[in-house]
């Protein structure tokens, strides 16, 4: 298993599905050893109509430990997902093209940030005012973002350092944007 990280870098540009068999094996290695009461299965994802950005391969994990995955913002989920994308080194252009979920969790966490993110723009449009979000981590302001991308009237940019970075929602109009 040493072994497998060095003969798994390589140069030329991968696809996905080349990274499968990697994933899996780690990640069942990782769940044996940690002695976790867990299944591992990676599937194609239903593509969803007019979403661009949805990925094509899930990592879906199941058993008596799920929970465990999901404590505190699925902070372990995202653990298991940054070692594994670390170990098996994949590419930075295929990070949004794999991606780890349990219980349906990362679907329900889009669905939320999409109405935060609508439910922000509008309260933007009514006073005018930026309305800045709580700290997120790089995937949450992204679906950020991506929710509000075709709204001409608010524009969106990430602020701050670490894990202090957020997204403020700003009108789209320079006047009513205030100069700092």
């Amino acid at each position: 298993m040493e072994d497998q990280p060095a003969q798994l870098h390589s140069s030329e540009s991968r696809s996905p599905e080349s990274y499968l068999a990697s994933i899996e094996t780690l990640l069942n290695e990782i769940i044996r050893y940690g002695g976790f009461d867990l299944a591992v299965e990676i599937r194609p994802c239903q593509p969803v109509p007019g979403d661009l950005e949805s990925p094509e391969y899930l990592v879906d994990f199941s058993g008596q430990d799920s929970a465990l995955l999901l404590e505190s913002n699925g902070i372990l989920l995202d653990a298991f997902e940054y070692v594994v994308r670390k170990a098996v080194r994949l590419e930075d252009d295929l990070l949004t093209k794999i991606t780890f979920d349990c219980d349906d969790w990362r679907l329900l966490r889009v669905r939320e940030l999409q109405l935060t993110a609508q439910l922000a723009a509008e309260h933007v449009l009514e006073s005018g005012d930026p309305y800045p979000l709580g700290p997120m981590n790089p995937r949450d302001r992204r679906v950020i973002h991506l929710a509000l991308r075709d709204q001409p009237k608010v524009r969106t940019q990430s602020e701050g350092f670490g894990r202090e970075r957020r997204v403020i929602i700003y009108p789209a109009t320079p006047a009513a944007t205030p100069r700092r």
